[in-house]
């Protein structure tokens, strides 16, 4: 939140981006630490800090341009989180129903505000096109998901 950070679907993790307002044309500088937005047409979520700096706090959404600044390789592996659960048990249902497709298939426990969570994850990639080609099968079924790093 008090960071230059924001989310994006699918730009590698550390990629550094130049945000731009359209409206106004203030410019912040962030750094792509998580997943998301999940809201349809939005492209980018900014950390609190970040969205004050181009004036889009008050607002809340702003039509914004993106230019790539610097891409780093991801170091660590990915995984594909298909779904999340604050019961274990319909976890470890899809983990077993996807055992028999995709390989491997972990549950990963999380603790939130909102308590535990059991995060049901496919495959352990070593770059986002492996791990977007296993995102394409797991559409194809139906399922949806997100990269995720290995390493939290």
């Amino acid at each position: 939140m008090n960071t230059m950070t924001a989310a994006h679907r699918t730009l590698p993790f550390d990629t550094v981006v130049k945000v731009t307002s359209l409206s106004n044309g203030k410019t912040v500088t962030v750094r792509i630490n998580d997943r998301g937005p999940f809201v349809k047409n939005r492209i980018i979520d900014l950390s609190y800090i970040a969205a004050k700096q181009i004036d889009m706090v008050g607002p809340g959404t702003a039509r914004v341009s993106l230019e790539i600044l610097k891409s780093v390789p991801n170091p660590f592996p990915l995984a594909i989180q298909v779904a999340s659960f604050k019961e274990e048990v319909k976890a470890k249902r899809l983990q077993t129903d996807l055992k028999q497709r995709f390989a491997p298939v972990a549950l990963q426990e999380y603790e939130s505000s909102e308590g535990t969570f059991f995060r049901v994850l496919v495959g352990q990639f070593k770059d986002s096109q492996e791990a977007q080609a296993v995102l394409k099968m797991l559409r194809q079924e139906n399922l949806d998901g997100l990269m995720v790093r290995l390493d939290k």
